[in-house]
């Protein structure tokens, strides 16, 4: 049976909308943003992490309480409108303390964190890009360190150096860079071999070149997502070496002293002297584990619609 060719209608269009595209282009690192801006949780994470901030950068400005301020006469006082977590056995202000703190720990955190990044991508890199007996003798160094007990590293940097946070900053680096050396190295040997490094090197550019402008900007995704996990390691790690005593040391304020100081006194009633320090190093640790994993989900190119 032949159809009649009335029947058939020869679709009108114009050439200019025929190579439009129906959806807008985006760009890597727009696509991955509105990924992550999809994900609840860790759009929650990242707004905790920016409250914090301006509670560490202008907390202060809330309260008119010192930190270090003792007053015997108000000692253990609970939760009130003056003092609205409470005071601790010397009369200080644990709000204030409280806020203190959190510089101190996300300082401690960030600053960590970036000097593992900056030796880790350098060593990592180098590694990952020479290969060989180089590559070889600067992994084996790296399971050396990475076999010294971390705790006694501490110890041996209390020792050397005396407590206090330029020492926790030294003790935390010393073998913090390895995890973030190990991945670079990694990205840099499946990369280093592809068709751009290639002719990068056939053009004549050298060895540094080609690391800084083609294979550390090309694993900056897995080196993002990397920091953000390195940095509640830091906080948690500075938390407990002051727990131990190990770490900052009073009259200086920090959550890990906090909580040191406030947990014989969970018998007495005094509640609020371990929850509030326990309760915000908690949130923080939760808040950049949750963006950690929305960022490698959102880098995650398997993810991409």
């Amino acid at each position: 049976m032949s159809v009649p060719d009335h029947l058939f209608v020869p679709l009108r269009k114009e050439a200019s909308a025929a190579e439009s595209l129906v959806r807008p282009q985006l760009g890597y690192w727009q696509e991955a943003w509105i990924r992550l801006a999809r994900n609840k949780l860790a759009l929650t994470g990242l707004i905790v992490i920016v409250l914090l901030a301006l509670l560490a950068a202008f907390g202060p400005l809330l309260t008119d309480q010192s930190y270090s301020k003792q007053q015997l006469t108000l000692a253990n006082h609970a939760p009130n409108g003056t003092h609205w977590f409470g005071t601790d056995e010397l009369g200080r202000d644990v709000f204030a303390r409280i806020l203190y703190g959190a510089r101190i720990s996300l300082f401690v955190g960030i600053a960590a964190a970036i000097i593992d990044l900056v030796i880790g991508m350098l060593y990592g890199g180098i590694a990952g890009y020479l290969g060989g007996r180089i590559d070889n003798l600067m992994m084996r160094f790296v399971d050396i360190l990475y076999g010294i007990p971390y705790l006694l590293v501490v110890i041996l940097m209390m020792v050397v150096l005396g407590p206090g946070l330029g020492t926790i900053l030294i003790a935390l680096t010393i073998t913090g860079w390895i995890g973030m050396a190990r991945i670079v190295r990694g990205q840099v040997l499946k990369l280093k071999n592809a068709e751009y490094v290639l002719a990068a090197r056939t053009l004549g550019a050298g060895a540094s070149y080609i690391i800084f402008k083609h294979l550390l900007p090309n694993t900056i995704s897995i080196i993002i997502v990397q920091v953000t996990f390195s940095i509640p390691s830091a906080i948690f790690a500075e938390a407990f070496l002051s727990f131990l005593g190990l770490g900052i040391q009073p009259p200086l304020a920090s959550w890990g002293v906090m909580a040191n100081d406030g947990l014989p006194t969970i018998l007495s009633g005094h509640w609020w002297r371990l929850f509030y320090p326990s309760f915000f190093i908690s949130i923080t640790l939760l808040a950049f584990n949750l963006l950690g994993d929305g960022l490698q989900d959102a880098f995650n190119p398997k993810q991409r619609r």
